[in-house]
């Protein structure tokens, strides 16, 4: 029988952050839940304490013993064979089919065996053990890893291939529970919906971490919010897309909570200071009214004080008890994610060869292009993307004069990591520029963040760090390799909409399918075959085409 992954009220501190603060989670088998959140709300945290991978300062987990952890950046012994690493998944399986044939040949003699041969023959079924090498085949392929030799070594793989390739070794194990930080970066459409099936039709417990908004949709059975909320972090039944509209009703709900307490702490306040000024009218009593003065005084005294001990009381309860502020979420609004461009070709292509990865006859960027790059993984979409920055030196590349281009790269890579975020991003555009955009201007990293060294931001908060350093000084030429990687689905939705009619010319590669179905600009994939066709027009570039 598959165990549940549960975890309780799980503390965990990264300097002087509470990263996790009291989170609770129950797995059961049969669920995939799926965490979502801010670049920083905990979600490569919670997975590594979930995984055993880290151990929290308070709480506990109960895990099974028969669990897969893929990290978002995972080591890989370099040395190491892709059939090194697809034997190490199929051990497992074959270890359950050896120890029922070594069971089973001594049943005959021992029927003491029978309870000990069921319980193995219940864990290979579980784990589909008969069918492992099959399902190793089938996994390969459909992670498009199947055209690399056995015997190609790790170290000659790129880096979308060896993260593809953990994923696969997962998938083949099948264990009982199943952990994946960001699983569809480097997955193409076919890949991406190959996994989705993959991961419906496991019977055990999966936990995910994703910015993927359509596999997000496409798996989920659960939604764990890590972002602040008014109860803590909150559990939906459902996919992603019911669940955000549940989000929107619940941070209206505690807004309105938050401004009707703190109304009634201010009128309980003022009420506390009016009440216990007025202790008795203040002038001094008629001849008339002396004998009985002292009596209503009293009575007045009485119930003066108990209508200060009741507005107390309430006052202390409220302010004891009352819902903190909602934070303020972060909103990316640039002023443009490109700069003004002289009304011209930006960069042409005539006849470029990138040998072994991109021919492309023609291809011309104007100043307004907007520019969506699909494709399978090695089709050459991040080749183009470097062509175009001039990271490539090949012939047949020209630029308009001064043309700035800036490109962020699938891998964020930023020096100096004992340096905060706030001093690498002045240091990139110099201090006058960065005074006049300061990085919290921007949306994308609050102060907190910003005054962590680098090498304390989780992969998402880097990618934002180096996305505001990009647009806080425009280029003329924008190029943006797998843009929504790593970063949280709010931001998607806001760099999205970031990416309409604008100065400058911007240029995409991406995989991500809620993108692809919003872009409005002109489309062009790049085969297999390295030639580059033209899918929808909108203007801004012209394409000459291989074939």
């Amino acid at each position: 029988m598959e165990a549940a992954l549960i975890a309780h009220d799980l503390v965990r501190v990264l300097g002087d952050r509470r990263v996790l603060d009291g989170v609770s989670l129950t797995a059961a088998p049969g669920h995939r839940i799926g965490l979502i959140g801010e670049n920083g709300a905990g979600k490569s945290t919670l997975l590594r304490v979930l995984a055993g991978v880290d151990r929290p300062d308070r709480g506990s987990v109960e895990r099974p013993a028969d669990l897969g952890y893929l990290h978002q950046e995972m080591p890989f012994d370099p040395a190491a064979t892709v059939a090194d690493v697809v034997d190490e998944a199929l051990a497992d399986a074959r270890a359950d089919l050896a120890e029922l044939d070594r069971l089973g040949a001594l049943l005959a003699n021992d029927e003491n065996l029978l309870a000990e041969y069921a319980e193995r023959l219940e864990q290979a079924q579980l784990h589909d053990a008969w069918d492992a090498d099959r399902r190793a085949k089938i996994v390969l392929d459909g992670l498009g890893l199947g055209g690399l030799g056995p015997e190609r070594a790790l170290r000659e793989l790129s880096g979308g291939q060896r993260g593809r390739l953990a994923l696969a070794a997962l998938l083949v194990r099948r264990p009982a529970a199943v952990l994946l930080d960001e699983p569809t970066n480097h997955l193409d459409d076919s890949a991406a919906a190959f996994l989705e099936e993959q991961l419906r039709g496991l019977p055990g417990t999966v936990v995910l971490a994703s910015h993927d908004r359509a596999f997000l949709d496409a798996v989920c059975t659960d939604i764990l919010d890590l972002d602040p909320a008014v109860d803590g972090p909150v559990r939906f039944g459902g996919d992603y897309s019911g669940y955000l509209a549940r989000k929107r009703a619940d941070r209206e709900r505690w807004k309105r909570r938050y401004a009707e307490e703190q109304e009634e702490i201010a009128v309980l306040r003022e009420a506390l200071g009016v009440t216990t000024h007025r202790v008795a009218p203040n002038r001094a009593p008629r001849d008339t009214e002396k004998m009985g003065y002292g009596h209503r005084a009293g009575r007045v005294q009485n119930s003066i004080s108990r209508r200060v001990r009741n507005t107390a009381r309430r006052l202390e309860e409220l302010e004891r008890r009352q819902v903190p502020a909602p934070p303020p979420p972060l909103r990316f609004r640039p002023d443009a994610l490109a700069g003004q461009a002289p009304d011209e070709i930006l960069v042409s292509l005539r006849d470029v060869h990138v040998p072994g990865r991109l021919t492309v006859d023609r291809l011309d960027i104007r100043a307004t292009a907007r520019l969506l790059v699909t494709g399978p993984n090695g089709a050459g979409k991040s080749t183009l993307l470097h062509v175009l920055a001039g990271r490539l030196d090949v012939a047949g590349v020209r630029r308009h004069p001064g043309l700035r281009v800036a490109l962020l790269s699938q891998d964020t890579e930023l020096d100096e990591p004992g340096r905060t975020a706030r001093e690498t991003y002045s240091a990139a555009l110099g201090a006058a520029r960065a005074a006049a955009v300061p990085l919290e201007s921007l949306g994308l990293l609050g102060n907190r963040d910003a005054d962590k060294p680098v090498g304390e931001l989780s992969v998402g908060q880097r990618r934002r760090l180096a996305l505001a350093i990009l647009v806080a000084d425009p280029p003329q030429l924008l190029l943006l390799d797998e843009p929504t990687n790593h970063l949280s689905p709010a931001l998607c939705d806001e760099l999205e909409d970031a990416l309409g009619p604008g100065p400058g010319a911007i240029v995409l590669a991406g995989h991500d399918r809620r993108l692809r179905a919003r872009w409005r600009g002109a489309e062009l994939r790049v085969d297999s075959g390295r030639a580059v066709t033209a899918l929808r027009d909108a203007g801004g570039f012209r394409l000459g085409c291989s074939t």
